[in-house]
Formats: structure tokens, C-alpha cells, sequence
């Protein structure tokens, strides 16, 4: 069959692929992005689901607006704006499926065959594959302990034509871990600004804070209407729900809209009533502080480990929340190779590979996830993987 040239030099997520292994009792796994199912609130979720299906059964089946469920727009504009400074009374949101769809609407909306797009490298692999997918060039910005090297960005903006977006995760980066810091967020809006440049500020981990200063969002200081944030209920309530949002004028929101029309008409209907129940009923940041108190002692456990059994040739990020930590191994080491060995050592890691621009190079990283496994499976999985990592890298 000939595929579109859209899609046939797209390659499947490395994420995706190893999540199919076989499931394995033996098996550890460090690969996944999962949230911890202990974190779902089943209990007040299967109250409210029960409720719908008894008294507003015909409106949660039935089609929706595309725009999303009025009251969970509501609620969530009120909380963006008054908790975070994001959506201003210029501001609109969409509801979406997923955050990741919010991206690609994003890039649909903005991006013709041939722009360029300057992001974060390494950088989220579900975002790379959808700016690839319409044709574009990635210009990827390495990242530090304090996030994209901002000083960069003016570089390519002064040298690459037809730059039209800057795509960024900026608080707790995947697969970094790391966090942008303030001065580098407002440096990095000014030079949007000057350059004429949309800004797509991926923030599905930011309320994931376990320790440290909140840094505000790159939108929260928006004045021009230059910023699109993408946000999510996946880490907070469930990520099989699929919901997510994204914040950005009014202008910008109802061209997304027409794009979701396209694409799939509206996000599922009584998951999204279920969330506003959910919301008002309930105090969430209460609920995120509990999700924080888990995932801190998991990415404590998991850095004692490593500090105590890795071999110091081996580096890695020490996060304040989100999901992931990035290790790195000296140059000419392979991730590929890396994660290979490991999984037949029964434990699973993502190369650095997978979150890179340039497909063809070899990476010394791999990304570690520390919200799924349990303490005991932290610290079997991370002895595992250092007798694998003192046998390659010495």
C-alpha cells in the first residue's frame, strides 16, 4: 500500500511499543508514563457515575458541543485563572482528549508543510510525532538544570526562516524531570513576542509540585495572546478518561474548535460530566496533595537507590514533581542498547532516542518513571538495573 507522506515516515511511540511487552510478573517496569492507580479517586468517581446513569443518562450518552461541557469549562477557566493566573478575560478554553490533543489541534492550526518549530531536546515523543506528522523541521533547544537554554532560542530565531512555533514543556519536563526557570520563562515569552512566534506551553505535570516554589506559567505573564497552554486532568484524576484543555485567546480557541469538529466532534461526553461532579464536589487540591505525598517518597526511595547502587559514571536529574528522572551515561553509550540489556535483565526503561529530534543518532540517556512502581519494585528494579549498568558501562 502507498501511505501518505504524512504518515509513512512516522515511527511508532518506543513508549507505546514497550508497553505491549508481554505481560510478566517478573517483569519491573520503569518505561511507563502512568499515573499510580492509587491515585484514582474510584470511590467518589463510581458514586458520581452511578448518579449520571440514574438521572441525566440521555444528556451524558447523547452528542455534545465541541467546545466541551459547559460546566466543566467553567470550572476549570475559574481555577486556571484565580489559582494560576492562566485565562484572562481575553482568554477562551476548549475541552480535549487529552492534552495530546491539544498539541495536535495546535499544530494543525498553526503549521504548514515546511516551518520550522524550536523545542526542547530531548522533548515528549507523543508531541514530536505530531509536529512531524505536517511536514515540519524540529529545531531542538538542549535542555539544563533550569530547563530549554533560553540564550539559544534567539540564535535559531535569528537563523532559521519561517520559525512559526516554540513548543515547550516547562515544568517538569518529559523526560527530564526538570523545571524552566522563571527568568528563562520571561526571557523566552519576550522573544516570542519580538519574533512574532506562538508559544505552546505543554503543562500537563505542573501541579505535581513535591517540593520547592511554584514557578508561574509562561501565560499567567502572556499579554499579547501569544501563549497556548495545554492542560490536563490525566495526572490529577485518571488518564483513561481523556480529558484534557487548552487555554489561549479567544481567536485561537475557536479555530481549535473548528479542528476538533474534524477530527473527533467533541470529547466523550459523560467522563466530562463526570470530572465537573467530580470538581464540585470535591476538594482536588486536596486530593493532588495526597497524589504529591505518594510520588514524593517514590522519588525519594528511587534517588537513594540510584545515589546508593549506580555507578558514578551514570548522572541523573533530581526533579521537585512530575513523573520522570533522566539518566545519563558517558558519551558513546548507547540508551538503545541500555534499555535492551535491561529488559532481559526483567526490567523496562525508555532510551533517550525516543525523545530526540533527530531519529538517526545514538543517545546516552534513558527516562525512568517513578509513579507506577511500588517502593518494594523501586528498589528490586533499580538493583537490577545497576548491575546492568556496572556490566555495560563499567
Amino acid at each position: 500500500m502507498e501511505f501518505s507522506n504524512r504518515i509513512s515516515t512516522l515511527k511508532p511511540s518506543a513508549i507505546r511499543e514497550i508497553l505491549k511487552i508481554p505481560n510478566d510478573p517478573e517483569l519491573i517496569s520503569f518505561s511507563a508514563g502512568n499515573p499510580a492507580p492509587d491515585s484514582f479517586p474510584v470511590e467518589a468517581m463510581s458514586k458520581i457515575a452511578s448518579d449520571i446513569f440514574a438521572t441525566g443518562a440521555a444528556r451524558a450518552l447523547q452528542y455534545g458541543i465541541s467546545e466541551g461541557h459547559t460546566p466543566l469549562r467553567d470550572i476549570t477557566k475559574k481555577r486556571m485563572s484565580e489559582k494560576y493566573g492562566v485565562c484572562s478575560e481575553n482568554d477562551d478554553l476548549i475541552i480535549t482528549s487529552g492534552g495530546q490533543q491539544a498539541i495536535e489541534m495546535t499544530a494543525k492550526i498553526f503549521l504548514n508543510e515546511g516551518d520550522v518549530v524550536i523545542c526542547e531536546e530531548p522533548s515528549f515523543v507523543g508531541a514530536l510525532n505530531a509536529l512531524r506528522s505536517y511536514g515540519v523541521k524540529l529545531v531542538g533547544i538542549p535542555v539544563d538544570d533550569d530547563g530549554m537554554k533560553v540564550d539559544l532560542v534567539e540564535e535559531k530565531l535569528k537563523t532559521e526562516k519561517n520559525v512559526k512555533l516554540i513548543y515547550t514543556i516547562p515544568t517538569f519536563q518529559n523526560p527530564t524531570g526538570t523545571t524552566m526557570s522563571a527568568e528563562r520563562r520571561r526571557k523566552l515569552l519576550e522573544l516570542a513576542d519580538r519574533y512574532d512566534v506562538m508559544i505552546l506551553e505543554d503543562s500537563p505535570y505542573f501541579e505535581l509540585r513535591f517540593r520547592g516554589e511554584r514557578v508561574p506559567a509562561i501565560k499567567s505573564m502572556d499579554k499579547n495572546g501569544r501563549v497556548i497552554f495545554a492542560g490536563s486532568y490525566s495526572k490529577i484524576l485518571a488518564p483513561g478518561i481523556r480529558i484534557g484543555f487548552a487555554c489561549a485567546s479567544k481567536e485561537i480557541i475557536a479555530k481549535l474548535t473548528v479542528a476538533k469538529q474534524v477530527s473527533d466532534v467533541h470529547t466523550n461526553l459523560f467522563f466530562q460530566m463526570l470530572a465537573a461532579e467530580y470538581l464540585t464536589q470535591n476538594d482536588i487540591d486536596e486530593h493532588i496533595a495526597k497524589i504529591c505525598d505518594m510520588y514524593r517518597t517514590k522519588l525519594d526511595k528511587m534517588l537513594e537507590c540510584m545515589e546508593k547502587k549506580f555507578t558514578k559514571k551514570v548522572t541523573f536529574t533530581r526533579p521537585e514533581g512530575g513523573l520522570f528522572v533522566m539518566c545519563t551515561m558517558p558519551d558513546g553509550f548507547d540508551g538503545a542498547e541500555l534499555a535492551n540489556r535491561a529488559k532481559a535483565a526483567k526490567v523496562t526503561v525508555v532510551p533517550g532516542l525516543a525523545f530526540a529530534t533527530d531519529e538517526t543518532k545514538i543517545c546516552p540517556t534513558f527516562r525512568l518513571n517513578f509513579s507506577l512502581p511500588s517502593l518494594d519494585e523501586i528498589e528490586r528494579g533499580i538493583d537490577r538495573l545497576a548491575k546492568v549498568l556496572n556490566e555495560y558501562v563499567g
